[in-house]
Formats: C-alpha cells, structure tokens, sequence
C-alpha cells in the first residue's frame, strides 16, 4: 500500500487510473440506483455483453480499412446505445417477451464480436484489456471523455429525475399522469448504455454488472430514499474502485477483480451485521 502512494507521486498513470476510477463512480451511483430500483440488472448486462461487438468492429476497421478515429471506445459506444434502442422498443412495441430480447441481444452481441476479433490480423490484446478490465491503461483523453459523458449523465439524471423516478416505482401511475413512459424507459435504457461504456474501461464487460448493482446494494441498507441511495451508491463506488487500485498494485493483481471481490466482501459483511444488529433489538 505504502508502494502506491509513493509512486502515485511519480507516474501519470496510476493518476490517471485513480481520477478513472473516482469520475466513473459518480455516473455508476447515478444510474445503478435507477437500474437496480426499476429492475433491469439484466438488461444492463445483455448491453455490457454486447459492447463487444462494437470493441471488436472498431479494432476490425482500424487494422483492415484504417479508420484509425474508429476507437474501441466509439466502437463501444454505438453498440451499446444500439443495444438499448433495440431491447427498448421491441420490448414495448413488439410485445414480445423482455427475457428473451435480452437473451438475444447478449449472445448476438457477444457473437459478433467473437467473428469480429477472430477476422483481425494479430494478437487484440487492448480487447483483452475490454473484456477483464485494464483501469492503468486509461490516458488523458480517456479521462477527457469520462467526465464529459459523467457531465452528461448527471446533469441529464437531475433534469429528468421527477419521470425517471415514476417511471421506476409506479410506471403505470406514471402513465396515467400523462407521462410518456415509454420514452422515458428508451432514454433511460441509452443513459444506462454510456454508464455501462464507462464502467468497462474500469473493470472490464466481464465484471461491469457488479460494479454497477454491488455499491448500491450496501447503499440500500442504510437508506431507502433514492436521492440519497444515489449520494451513498457514489461514495462506495469511489470507496471499492480506490481501494482496489491500491490493494491490486504492490501484489500486481487485476485492479477490476480485486475491486470486485472488495465490494462483495463489504456487501456481505454489512447484511450479516445489519441481520445480527436486528435480531439483538
């Protein structure tokens, strides 16, 4: 621990991994709290899946055709604000049933990106990175684009937080006051998709739905008001995506695993003492 203090003050890049960590944070407890109230763990991980499709396209068009401004990080972008337009309205003006949507949209998702990586000349290893997470890769202008997208998000989830929040907890009384749900629920399913893109650069497709769902989970059990399930939700993100930095760097271990592995170890810890705490009243 006392190694990464030492050398935050000498390297760019543990500066840069630390700031990654803290800006994603906020965007995570924003939008988790709204994904995990209204119940779409899934669908935020059908999107996380899916993002590899994009990952892979991007690298595919760079290599092969030169698109050198086709980034992973654009390529991530665009298929998973795809992905949430689709599993969106085929939800709710196709009827057809959400369980299988998501199903559909993870597997052709991953899919595509498999053929994708697989049609590229040389070893993808950055998509390696993607996929389990690289949090000391992050550059300037990576950082640059996290805080304009968490601007973004954040600003966008203050406007709309009145809908937002009827939308989560009673969507049919929502619709019954006039309020146009289903756009709403596109909207936030495409502010979900840039949260998820932010979190896969911290710790990777693999593990993006724990970051986005474990923070609140101990958020919830100090607290049932979703404005300050948010506050707390940040907090703990900065808290787990901090501390696992630190405690991955001296043993050199995957910061996005370890990160992980903190948050559950809290999350478990904190419901076992709320449960003793009831019992003993």
């Amino acid at each position: 621990m006392c190694e990464f203090w030492n050398d935050i003050q000498q390297h760019n890049f543990l500066q840069s991994a630390l700031m990654a960590g803290i800006l994603s944070s906020i965007a995570c407890g924003v939008i988790g709290s709204y994904v995990v109230t209204r119940r779409i763990t899934y669908i935020a991980g059908s999107i996380a899946h899916s993002v590899l499709a994009g990952l892979g396209a991007a690298r595919y068009f760079q290599v092969v055709y030169q698109w050198e401004w086709f980034t992973p990080f654009y390529g991530a972008l665009c298929a998973a604000l795809v992905s949430a337009i689709i599993i969106g309205f085929v939800s709710i003006y196709a009827k057809e049933r959400e369980d299988t949507v998501i199903g559909a949209v993870w597997a052709v998702g991953m899919a595509a990106g498999v053929l994708f990586i697989f049609k590229t000349p040389g070893y993808n290893e950055d998509i390696m990175s993607y996929l389990f997470g690289n949090i000391l890769m992050v550059s300037t202008e990576d950082l640059l684009r996290i805080t304009g997208l968490d601007l973004l998000l954040v600003i966008l989830g203050i406007i709309f937080y009145k809908r937002f929040l009827a939308v989560c907890f009673d969507e049919e009384f929502a619709r019954l006051r006039g309020i146009k749900t289903e756009l709403y629920y596109i909207f936030f399913l495409c502010l979900t998709a840039i949260t998820v893109v932010l979190l896969v650069t911290v710790v990777g497709i693999v593990m993006v739905i724990a970051l986005l769902t474990i923070p609140v989970a101990v958020a919830g059990q100090f607290t049932s008001r979703l404005v300050t399930l948010m506050v707390f939700s940040v907090i703990f993100t900065m808290i787990f995506t901090s501390a696992g930095l630190v405690l991955s760097y001296g043993p050199d271990l995957p910061a996005g695993a370890v990160t992980i592995l903190l948050a559950a170890t809290v999350y478990l810890a904190v419901v076992i003492l709320s449960r003793v705490f009831r019992s003993s009243r």
